[in-house]
């Protein structure tokens, strides 16, 4: 198994792409944290998952946007593990708006989770990666931080400063052993893009614009990836940045 004996934090792991991620690592040997910051029942349907499948994982809540609540996080995974050595930034949030419509609360919950949240994340297992000179870090941005989007501009934002804080970060922390990658996934079948893949027309339109012919993947499509940079076939790939998007970014 890729990721026998690891330990690994995934943030927003109670559904979605998170969860598909958390249940990945678990099946390759990992001893997962999932991580929720108010969907306790769902992080804990997670774990009861993992255990049934002969893998060990704990639910953590913890809300990612203050700093504080970071530096407990990774705190409690020490204290009930051990050690951590794989970071997953999944947690984050979308919101749609016209710029003329956007609003402070949607700036800042977006900001403060999005990108603050990776910032202090990663900051606070930094210090136990070091110690031992290894870990993985891995950024779940989007291909919205590669090309525009009207009406989500400052998500957008947010998914492009998490691609080049993982470059900024590569070149700070690979001396100690470290990984710092970012995988971009384009649509996928989550919650946050139910809205969207419910009007026709436009879920029709991107399909066309993508070459596979299919543009909204299933949240299992991206966790090859996401196992690949967590293991250790990844160990030579630094600041990288691998799209899952079924080509949508080709054009």
């Amino acid at each position: 198994m890729k990721l026998d004996g690891k330990v690994a934090i995934v943030t927003g792991s109670s559904r979605g792409i998170g969860a598909s991620i958390a249940r990945s690592f678990a099946a390759e040997g990992a001893r997962l944290a999932i991580v929720a910051n108010t969907r306790l029942e769902g992080a804990q349907a997670v774990v009861g998952e993992i255990e049934a499948a002969g893998g060990e994982a704990r639910a953590f809540t913890a809300d990612l946007s203050r700093i504080a609540e970071c530096e407990r996080l990774a705190g409690g995974v020490v204290d009930v593990f051990g050690t951590v050595d794989i970071l997953v930034n999944n947690a984050g949030v979308y919101i749609r708006s016209p710029i003329e419509e956007a609003t402070e609360e949607q700036w800042s919950a977006q900001v403060d989770l999005n990108l603050k949240g990776t910032y202090f994340m990663t900051r606070a297992v930094v210090p136990t990666m070091k110690a031992k000179r290894s870990g993985k870090i891995i950024n779940i941005t989007s291909t919205f931080g590669l090309v525009g989007a009207a009406d989500c501009s400052i998500y957008c934002i947010t998914k492009a400063g998490q691609l080049n804080l993982t470059k900024a970060l590569c070149l700070e922390l690979a001396r100690h052993g470290i990984n710092v990658n970012s995988l971009a996934p384009g649509g996928v079948k989550t919650d946050m893009t139910e809205a969207f893949r419910a009007q026709t027309e436009l879920k029709d339109r991107v399909d066309e614009l993508t070459p596979t012919g299919t543009h909204f993947l299933d949240p299992s499509d991206v966790v090859g990836a996401a196992v690949f940079l967590a293991s250790s076939d990844s160990d030579s790939v630094h600041g990288a940045n691998l799209v899952v998007d079924g080509g949508w970014t080709a054009w």
